[in-house]
């Protein structure tokens, strides 16, 4: 076949007889499939973001309305912050000199309004056994939060103390006064530490009350009613009405109203 012959059968190939010559369509090999068209999420986005702001604006109006009370802001500041208490695990306290001793928590300081959850917590940590002793420092402070350490340790069968440790652990004298006395009085067994003080007074409240002679008889007749409870004689609210000052208790007085219930001598 010439050349010439060739050229005309490519010619009529590539020029069919209908129309000009087309050259065949090209497909390209493994291309992808092109991607999904994504809906616009401005709008989720927004709604999103809508909500969100809505809550954390709800939990810190909250927090506002909470913290804007004296008493809430108080009560905070002691929880978390600056606690009004603080507390040392003493291993071995020896109460009477003897070479056997008990292990302890040594608590000081002044009540706050978060004292009674604090000092729960504390305890948790000492992990003291029934017979255990919390030996106590403190001029006193809130009036409920201290009834409720001295449930606390009643339903825990603990002892009470009065005074400090020294580093053999060794007890040293010390005072209890004002509401401090209501967490002594929770001891199952109340030791008495000679040269050690505990001091009661008459109390008052401090806010604004529209009957303050009818608020005293309350508060009196809450503390009987604590004081009963824990095994203690009447006679001690009575010598707490005496004065507004602290009256301290001689080592006879507090036996004979039964806040104490066993003395013991020098250490």
């Amino acid at each position: 076949m010439s050349d010439q012959n060739s050229q005309g059968g490519e010619n009529n190939f590539r020029r069919p007889p209908t129309g000009p010559s087309v050259a065949p369509p090209r497909i390209p090999l493994h291309q992808p499939p092109p991607p999904p068209v994504q809906p616009p999420r401005r709008k989720r986005h927004f709604w999103s973001v809508a909500i969100f702001i809505l809550l954390v604006s709800g939990v810190c109006i909250r927090a506002y309305r909470d913290l804007s009370q004296p008493e809430a802001w108080h009560y905070w500041k002691d929880q978390y912050v600056s606690p009004s208490l603080t507390s040392q695990v003493i291993d071995t306290l020896h109460l009477d000199g003897s070479s056997k001793g008990r292990r302890a928590l040594l608590v000081s300081g002044t009540i706050g309004p978060a004292a009674a959850n604090w000092f729960r917590g504390r305890l948790d940590q000492a992990n003291l056994a029934a017979g255990d002793i919390v030996l106590l420092a403190s001029p006193g402070g809130d009036l409920n939060q201290a009834a409720i350490m001295g449930e606390i340790i009643r339903q825990r069968s603990l002892a009470t103390a009065v005074g400090s440790a020294d580093a053999s652990g060794r007890v040293k004298p010390g005072y209890c006064a004002s509401a401090c006395v209501l967490v002594y009085a929770g001891g199952k067994t109340r030791f008495g530490v000679l040269g050690s003080a505990l001091g009661v007074h008459r109390f008052v409240t401090s806010k604004p009350v529209d009957d303050p002679v009818a608020e005293a008889q309350r508060i009196s007749g809450a503390v009987l009613g604590y004081m009963t409870k824990m095994g203690v004689s009447s006679s001690i609210v009575e010598a707490m009405s005496e004065t507004r000052d602290i009256r301290w208790l001689s080592p006879k007085q507090a036996l004979a109203m039964n806040l104490v219930t066993d003395p013991l001598g020098k250490p």
